[in-house]
């Protein structure tokens, strides 16, 4: 009987090497029992599909389709709406141009509102490497990062809006692009912050309201 019970351990510990793993590097799917649907019949973008005649599995959208739903709208298929952020269509908001030229003013309405966002905004994604001021002297700076940019200097207080929306969006040098991670609006209030904190920095007795003027310490 001890002979017995050996041999179906034996037997139980090949099967389970066998189906949990090949002992080399495969694109085959595992042996599985239970699927559980993480395999489905789908493609992938830009994959190959031969239903089609033309050989793409990805397709234009017919004329006339109108973008429908999107992560900034709460929404659901019972009340659909519009979202134009799927659409694009609009150069100087998404993507800071008019025609080849760089817009050189924020294409939203500057208010508290949108410079609160956009100091929000800037503390997460921009002060890390550029600082709390701008300077480029970021906490990243102090762990071997070298070359930031202070964007409140004057040469990028020459740069326009548009140049600046299209750094956020797709990177530039050792930058990374933030368009994935920042919406298009949180992009056009960080700008706007951006401006008000070189602004800050530059200010003369002018640019302080007559009416406080009297509260600045010499």
């Amino acid at each position: 009987m001890r002979w017995v019970f050996l041999g179906l351990a034996m037997l139980t510990a090949l099967i389970i090497r066998e189906m949990g793993t090949r002992g080399t590097v495969s694109d085959r799917r595992p042996l599985m029992v239970f699927s559980d649907m993480d395999f489905q019949p789908r493609y992938n973008p830009q994959a190959a599909g031969p239903f089609f005649a033309d050989g793409r599995a990805m397709r234009t959208p017919p004329a006339g389709t109108v973008p429908f739903g999107g992560t900034d709208y709460e929404c659901d298929a019972g009340s659909p709406r519009q979202n134009p952020d799927l659409l694009r269509e609009d150069d100087v908001y998404y993507r800071g141009k008019k025609g080849t030229a760089w817009v050189t003013a924020n294409p939203l309405r500057v208010d508290m509102k949108l410079l609160q966002r956009g100091q929000e905004r800037y503390g997460i994604f921009c002060a890390p490497c550029h600082g709390a001021t701008g300077k480029g002297n970021g906490v990243i700076t102090q762990y071997g990062l070298t070359g930031v940019a202070g964007i409140t200097d004057a040469l990028h207080a020459l740069m326009p809006e548009g140049q600046f929306f299209d750094v956020i969006s797709n990177g530039k040098g050792r930058m990374m692009p933030y368009g994935p991670q920042i919406k298009v609006r949180d992009r056009w209030a960080i700008i706007a912050y951006v401006r008000a904190l070189a602004r800050s920095q530059n200010a003369g007795i002018t640019d302080v309201p007559e009416s406080i003027r009297g509260e600045l310490k010499p």
